[in-house]
């Protein structure tokens, strides 16, 4: 271990809750510093639960805060917004919202993972408020139905769209949909996976971060940590390309993620600096220093 990393995506609960129709539920904040420690992590970013679609255990911005409140050496959180709340209305005014979990120390809003298109009404009003609030957002992308995250195709054309709608707002890509089109062969068959193999040319994530520099790269779970670990000698070039876009991240969600390969991406990043694949420069900033630039901005 080189240096400590920020995690810029985790998810936690106040108490256990009910386990997962395949057992398990979340890592409690005990658990996270244990994990955390023994993966040389120093702090990590909470990301609320509150998406029906997504969630089998609801966790509120206001047991997050209370959790970041009891242990500040540990968290950092974002706050998570729903584009229905306070109305079900495209109208709605969502800087009353934003505005006050900021005051109590909210950093950004996510993980979207509401069902709802990119460029829906209700989205683009809730994404007008972020970016008038100066919150960053981290999405999850899905399908339509039967599933959870933000929708869009394949191709990403509706995530293109709000990148140019929303030019001052910082968004965090994250998700098998996402990182599976780091390659030009990417399809619909497989961007729900984790596909193997050389990274053809061509892939949208590599194309979009080139052309909208308010696009960031979420590194959790095992969707980041096989995009960039699948054929190394690209992974290297593309840390090293977007190296200021670019967050290390776990998506730890039990504590039997302990055992998970994703969590083999802080190794990766000491590896890759040690022998030399990316600079010293880049390797700070992947694993802590974009982090601390997004979370401790004034």
């Amino acid at each position: 271990m080189r240096v400590k990393k920020i995690d810029i995506h985790v998810h936690t609960a106040y108490e256990r809750g009910m386990e997962r129709m395949g057992g398990g539920d979340y890592a409690l904040p005990c658990e996270l510093r244990n994990i955390y420690d023994q993966i040389g992590v120093e702090k990590g970013v909470i990301l609320p639960s509150i998406d029906p679609e997504a969630h089998h255990h609801i966790v509120s911005n206001e047991e997050i805060f209370r959790i970041v409140r009891e242990h500040p050496d540990t968290f950092y959180w974002f706050c998570n917004l729903h584009p229905t709340m306070g109305g079900n209305s495209p109208d709605t005014d969502f800087s009353r919202f934003l505005n006050y979990y900021k005051k109590l120390g909210a950093r950004g809003v996510g993980e979207l993972c509401c069902n709802y298109y990119f460029d829906d009404p209700m989205m683009l009003n809730l994404f007008k408020h972020c970016e008038a609030c100066d919150m960053p957002v981290t999405f999850h992308i899905g399908n339509k139905g039967h599933d959870y995250g933000v929708v869009d195709e394949p191709g990403m054309p509706r995530l293109e769209k709000v990148l140019g709608m929303f030019p001052r707002l910082r968004f965090l890509g994250h998700s098998q949909k996402f990182w599976a089109e780091i390659s030009g062969d990417c399809t619909a068959d497989i961007r729900n996976g984790y596909p193997k193999g050389k990274v053809v040319p061509g892939g949208r994530v590599v194309e979009l971060m080139r052309k909208y520099p308010n696009l960031n790269c979420d590194l959790s779970a095992g969707s980041g940590f096989n995009a960039i670990s699948r054929d190394p000698d690209f992974g290297y070039a593309f840390l090293e390309e977007f190296q200021d876009r670019i967050f290390y991240g776990t998506d730890i969600c039990d504590p039997r993620n302990i055992t998970n390969p994703m969590l083999k991406l802080s190794a990766f990043l000491d590896e890759a600096v040690d022998t030399g694949r990316i600079s010293e420069a880049a390797y700070l900033k992947i694993s802590r220093g974009n982090a601390l630039a997004l979370l401790e901005r004034e």
